[in-house]
């Protein structure tokens, strides 16, 4: 009985042995267990600025002290991760001539770097015939003048990004929405089309949302100020071209749409 139980002790120790030199084997020849998997972060996406020129419509507005008036392109840093660096450059009052003539677009492109986008926004002014400085026929030189900032931005490694001009707040007597930039939305979309550049159609989609809103609730959108609420507006304002804070928060989500929609390169690089 006593070798019996001697045997099976023996044998178990051999099995144990045996076990352990296989172990030692393998990890001699290279066959250990792998070891544990370290996370690889995703590679860091590579930073680039979002240049935007335009008019006041799009253009950063003073704060302090406080003023009513805000444009679209000062609300787009919050829906951008912190890679993308937007530097506005619109203007107060100028057109697709008047940028150019006064030197704003080549300290842009002195600026611009392969793989930079750039959001082209005019018609506002291009439409003020009594102004020779600004005005432009739109199926002439303001089509010459798009396609020339597109031409510029490519060359510059850049791409570029058309936008047609956000719509006013005019309504019929049927509550209808008045269209106010005439030809020169359709000479933006013509450019886009022929140089295949990426359109963001803020004329179509902010003009759906004066319809949608009407011709009372879409004041909440832009300059409506009583007298009094701001001093620098001491006789108050009724101004139915630029927005205020709100008004230029949802002619933002308008254009982040159309980002979407137009530009996904870009787009990945969105806030989510």
């Amino acid at each position: 009985m006593t070798d019996a139980r001697n045997d099976k002790r023996s044998s178990r120790r051999t099995v144990a042995i045996s076990g352990l030199g296989l172990a030692v084997a393998l990890w001699a020849a290279g066959c250990a267990a792998p070891k544990p998997r370290t996370a690889v972060s995703a590679p860091e996406a590579k930073p680039l600025t979002l240049f935007l020129i335009g008019d006041s419509t799009m253009s950063d507005k003073p704060v302090i002290p406080a003023y009513p008036e805000r444009g679209w392109g000062q609300m787009l840093p919050m829906y951008f991760k912190t890679e993308v660096r937007i530097a506005n450059h619109a203007r107060n009052g100028r057109s697709s001539k008047s940028f150019r003539d006064e030197g704003r677009w080549s300290s842009v492109l002195a600026l611009m770097k392969p793989g930079d986008y750039v959001i082209i926004q005019f018609g506002h002014n291009d439409e003020k015939k009594g102004d020779a400085a600004r005005f432009t026929e739109p199926f002439g030189e303001f089509k010459q003048n798009l396609k020339r900032y597109v031409h510029e931005a490519r060359a510059a490694k850049a791409v570029p990004v058309l936008a047609t001009p956000v719509a006013r707040r005019r309504f019929g007597a049927d509550a209808q929405v008045r269209d106010t930039h005439g030809d020169y939305p359709e000479a933006v979309r013509q450019v886009a089309t022929e140089e295949q550049v990426p359109l963001l159609d803020l004329e179509k989609r902010s003009r759906e949302l004066l319809s949608k809103m009407g011709p009372d609730q879409s004041k909440r959108l832009f300059d409506w100020v009583e007298p009094g609420e701001f001093e620098k507006c001491p006789e108050g304002l009724k101004d139915d071209t630029h927005f205020n804070a709100f008004g230029a928060s949802r002619m933002c989500d308008l254009a982040v749409l159309e980002i979407r929609l137009a530009v996904p390169e870009l787009a990945r690089r969105l806030v989510k």
